[in-house]
């Protein structure tokens, strides 16, 4: 993907994100600015000044998108998606028909994500990475974590926002605790096996993906949702890597024991969360595979898969918790 070394734009890989037995390990992100509603952080919630750069096709760029949509601040925050693929300078804005939801920025006129970083720090050194949250006024990037960019949607717009709160204080705790566990072992546990460098570093990766899934199969079975049966964040962080995992994890990074489609829980529970309004036009499985497929260490020959081997609208049971 590259990599930006003292603001200039490198082919090359971040070292630190392989260990010495051959494990993935992602790196932190850079830019850590918030967004509150009274501007007490120096960047205060203002209809119109604040964009995101985001991929369709990146899971942590979806639970961007996913909030805007929950929070109905589509108005608020306007969006430029990258088209979905490996290209030379990473991430990278302009018109393809095959993907007429990517179009090129017509905020800052970035032809490529790595402008914004340089832009906002002209000898920045690392990787390039969506979701990036931008303030207009100021002209540089205010975050690019995406699980602290969902909590600004949920919390930092104040009554510009739908007041709906995914992340309520009596129920933190065991959010943040299914938090950390889906992300070491699902989220970012798919990367680990198919960023592997080594067998061993693999395998462990594969059994730690594939207990989590039985585990939050087996808690799927008493509850509708992850944190009993109200739907919260802890909900939509696991969603973006389960309509992702049987069209581009299980194949192209060998998470293949068995897909989200064999786990009756697992897949009602994707499909009950598609549902929700606004939800499903976030979902772009074609880009999905013509993004992860384009990964050339993983894809040497560069074909991209004609299929798209999941009905998210098939009709699920999850209602019956409700009774």
């Amino acid at each position: 993907m590259g990599i930006l070394v003292n603001g200039q734009w490198s082919e090359e890989e971040l070292p630190t994100e392989t260990d010495n037995s051959g494990g993935f390990q992602r790196a932190d992100s850079c830019f850590r600015d918030w967004i509150t509603a009274d501007g007490s952080s120096g960047f205060k919630a203002e209809p119109g000044r604040y964009h995101l750069y985001v991929a369709y096709n990146c899971p942590w760029a979806h639970r961007t998108l996913i909030f805007r949509v929950l929070k109905k601040l589509e108005g608020a925050i306007s969006v430029t998606c990258a088209l979905p693929g490996i290209r030379e300078q990473g991430w990278t804005f302009g018109n393809d028909p095959q993907f007429p939801e990517c179009t090129p920025d017509t905020v800052s006129g970035f032809r490529h994500l790595h402008q914004a970083y340089t832009a906002s720090e002209p000898r920045y050194s690392g990787k390039v990475t969506v979701p990036t949250l931008w303030d207009k006024r100021t002209q540089r990037i205010v975050n690019n974590e995406s699980s602290e960019i969902i909590r600004m949607l949920n919390s930092g717009f104040g009554d510009i926002a739908n007041q709906t709160d995914f992340y309520p204080v009596r129920l933190r705790s065991e959010i943040d605790r299914i938090n950390q566990f889906v992300y070491i072992n699902i989220n970012n546990g798919v990367y680990r096996c198919g960023f592997a460098r080594s067998q061993g570093a693999y395998e462990a990766a594969y059994g730690d993906l594939f207990a989590a899934l039985d585990q939050v199969e087996e808690r799927l079975s008493h509850h509708r949702y992850l944190v009993r049966n109200q739907i919260t964040e802890a909900d939509w962080r696991l969603f973006p890597t389960l309509v992702r995992f049987d069209v581009a994890y299980f194949s192209l990074f060998k998470c293949n024991r068995q897909r989200i489609a064999d786990y009756p829980n697992l897949s009602n529970y994707m499909r009950d969360l598609y549902t929700v309004p606004g939800i499903a036009a976030t979902v772009k499985p074609r880009q999905y595979i013509a993004g992860y497929w384009s990964i050339r260490r993983l894809n040497p020959t560069g074909i991209i898969p004609k299929g798209t081997p999941v009905d998210y609208q098939a009709s699920n049971n999850r209602a019956q918790f409700d009774q």
